[in-house]
C-alpha cells in the first residue's frame, strides 16, 4: 500500500497464481473487498459514488488468484476475497495506529450439506451461512457470530430444517474463541450437523481461518482458530467433499476474532461479567487477563492486583 497525496494504491504484485480450484478471485471482487476495508478506516461516513471512490487504486498481476481469466474456477472465491478487508487494514494500522480494529474470522463458514436419495428418502442439497467473530475494534469488543466483511447474517436452524431433512443439534457461542485483549475479539460458534434418519451425508467445506487464526493488535491475542471434524472425535479436512457416516454428526467450531490491546488493561469487572455469561472461562480470565475471581464468581479485589502486578513486574 502507498499512501500518495491524492490516492491510495493497494498492488497486489507477487500473489500467487491462478488456483486449480475455484478459489479465485476476479479483479472487480479484488477491487471491492480491498476498497471496502481502506474505506471502513479512512472514510466510513461518506457515501460511496464515482468520486468519493475515486482516491482508491487496486491493481493485482492478470492470472494471479486475485486477477483470473477465463476459465478459472471462481466459484468459492470468498474463501480468498473476504479475507483482503484484514490485509489492507493491516497495512493502514501502519499508518493510522489506534484507528484499526484486529482482524477477524473474515471469509464466512457456509457447509454445503448433500445427502444422496436412497431407500425412498430424497435427495437433498443445501448451503447454510455462518460466521465467526469479527476482530475487537480500538475502543470496543468485537462482535461474536457476525458477517464482516460480507455482513451475511447467519440462517435460522428452523429455515435449515424446514427445508432439508438436516437437524442442527447444537448453535452456541464458542467460549475462549474471542481474542484476549483491552476489548476482547468477537466469539465463533460452536454448531452441529446431523440428518433426520441419521443416514449418512457429505459436507463440501470451504473453511478457512482454520491453520491462520485472526492477529490480535496491540498487544491483542489471537482469537481462536477454526475446526472441523466429527462428533465422534475425527478431524476433517477444512477444504473438500467429505462424508459424514450413518449415525455419526458434523461439529463446526468457528473461529472468532483476534482481541485488541493488553488484556492485563481489560476493565476485570468486564471480565467477570464474560465469565458469568459463558463467554470466557474462569482458568482464561486468570491466565489471559490476571482476573482472580472467588467461587461465586466475584472479583477477588488483592488476588487480581497481585496477578497484575506479578506480570508487570516481570516485564519491567
Amino acid at each position: 500500500m502507498t499512501i500518495g497525496d491524492d490516492t491510495i494504491a493497494v498492488d497486489f504484485d507477487g500473489s500467487s497464481p491462478a488456483s486449480p480450484y475455484g478459489i479465485n478471485v476476479v479483479l472487480n471482487y479484488c477491487q471491492a473487498y480491498a476498497t471496502f476495508g481502506i474505506k471502513c478506516i479512512v472514510a466510513p461516513a461518506i457515501p460511496n459514488n464515482a468520486g468519493s471512490l475515486e482516491p482508491f487504486r487496486v491493481e493485482a498481476p492478470e492470472g494471479s488468484i486475485l486477477n483470473v481469466q477465463r476459465p478459472q474456477a471462481v466459484a468459492a472465491r470468498h474463501v480468498i476475497g473476504q479475507l483482503l478487508p484484514d490485509v489492507v487494514m493491516g497495512c493502514l494500522h501502519q499508518a493510522m495506529p489506534g484507528r484499526v480494529p484486529a482482524e477477524g474470522a473474515s471469509a464466512g463458514w457456509q457447509p454445503q450439506l448433500r445427502g444422496t436419495a436412497e431407500r425412498g428418502r430424497p435427495a437433498f442439497d443445501i448451503v447454510t451461512f455462518n460466521s465467526g467473530g469479527t476482530g475487537a475494534r480500538p475502543t470496543k469488543d468485537g462482535l461474536s457470530a457476525t458477517g464482516f466483511p460480507s455482513g451475511v447474517r447467519g440462517m435460522p436452524v428452523e429455515a435449515t430444517e424446514q427445508i432439508a431433512p438436516v437437524v442442527i443439534w447444537r448453535k452456541e457461542f464458542r467460549p475462549d474463541s474471542g481474542g484476549a485483549g483491552t476489548w476482547r475479539g468477537g466469539l465463533g460458534q460452536v454448531m452441529e450437523f446431523a440428518t433426520v434418519d441419521e443416514r449418512p451425508f457429505d459436507v463440501l467445506a470451504m473453511f478457512d481461518r482454520v491453520y491462520h487464526p485472526a492477529r490480535g493488535r496491540s498487544q491483542g491475542g489471537e482469537g481462536a482458530a477454526g475446526f472441523i471434524g466429527l462428533g465422534s472425535g475425527p478431524t476433517l479436512r477444512p477444504k473438500g467433499q467429505q462424508t459424514i457416516p450413518a449415525g455419526d454428526r458434523l461439529r463446526l467450531e468457528l473461529p472468532g476474532g483476534g482481541g485488541y490491546g493488553d488484556p492485563f488493561e481489560r476493565d476485570s469487572a468486564r471480565v467477570a461479567d464474560d465469565v458469568r455469561n459463558g463467554l470466557v472461562s474462569a482458568k482464561s480470565a486468570h491466565t489471559l487477563y490476571g482476573v482472580a475471581l472467588d467461587g461465586d464468581g466475584a472479583i477477588d479485589e488483592a488476588g487480581t492486583a497481585r496477578l497484575r502486578g506479578q506480570r508487570d513486574a516481570v516485564t519491567k
